[in-house]
């Protein structure tokens, strides 16, 4: 008996303890597809993969071209010229010759705000930048001065470059932040996505001393292989990613675990930046 109790004993010390289930812990339910047509997937040099999730209902005119542009391969041997530090990479035609494709808007109206602060989760504290911001039911993380609304720019959002005027941009050129966010370009830039994997590609390329991070010399750019929409690539080959819905007690908890953390780390609250984009690859 005394043999038999050791031995179970001896078992239970030897079994890992599973975790214990936090209030902010997402349930099965809370994880929804995102469609494969609003994920673009950028293949680099090297086999370096960088997936972006679109932000079709926020920027749909400039999404559009997007859609078009990787319809027609027209990223295909164009690069990533522009890696300033602490603040963006940019990839596209860096001689920005290159004739776009028939059907693109050239000069699409600026997309700078969305049509209302349609948050799920209410941050409790203004920023330096806002009067409020928030995350919406699909993760999107927004913004209002109490009248208009915005998409932010995070760290790894996209964003549509363009020329002085506003409706310069076609979305052909697109950028994102690679050091802290970029918050004073929010509604002065279109938001077009956000990079859900591969970050790392980007934020780890070498950066250039040149003149507003451009790269002086056309060897020294990062190699763009393809850039594809997954509802392009053969069945087998896509990539398929859920995003974390953010209408439910558990994400608020998991807001709250952020801004009030335990001790000694102490906090004075969270802004909507320090939250990271809730996406996973579909298990």
């Amino acid at each position: 008996m005394m043999t038999s109790l050791l031995a179970l004993f001896a078992l239970l010390q030897a079994a890992p303890l599973a975790p214990a289930s936090q209030p902010s812990d997402p349930v099965a339910a809370d994880w929804r597809p995102i469609p494969d047509d609003e994920l673009l997937v950028i293949t680099l040099a090297g086999n370096r993969t960088v997936v972006v999730r679109l932000a079709a209902r926020y920027a749909p005119a400039h999404v559009a071209n997007i859609r078009a542009l990787a319809q027609a391969h027209w990223w295909d041997a164009a690069s990533v010229y522009r890696l300033q530090e602490n603040w963006v990479a940019q990839w596209g035609d860096a001689t920005e010759k290159k004739p776009l494709p028939p059907g693109i808007t050239e000069s699409p109206p600026a997309e700078f705000e969305i049509a209302g602060f349609d948050v799920a989760q209410r941050l409790g504290k203004a920023d330096g930048y806002s009067a409020a911001s928030g995350v919406s039911a699909d993760g999107w993380p927004i913004a209002t001065d109490g009248q208009a609304a915005w998409l932010t720019h995070c760290y790894g959002s996209v964003g549509v470059a363009r020329d002085a005027l506003p409706h310069t941009g076609s979305g052909a050129e697109l950028f994102t932040p690679i050091g802290q966010s970029a918050r004073r370009l929010d509604r002065n830039y279109t938001v077009v996505g956000r990079i859900v994997e591969g970050m790392k590609y980007l934020s780890g390329l070498p950066r250039s001393d040149a003149a507003m991070g451009m790269y002086a010399t056309p060897g020294e750019a990062t190699p763009i292989v393809s850039i594809r929409l997954a509802s392009e690539l053969p069945a087998a080959e896509r990539p398929h990613f859920q995003y974390r819905a953010t209408d439910n007690p558990r994400y608020a908890a998991y807001i709250r675990s952020r801004a009030e953390p335990a001790l000694p780390t102490v906090a004075t609250g969270v802004e909507v930046c320090d939250l990271p984009p809730a996406v996973r690859r579909a298990p």
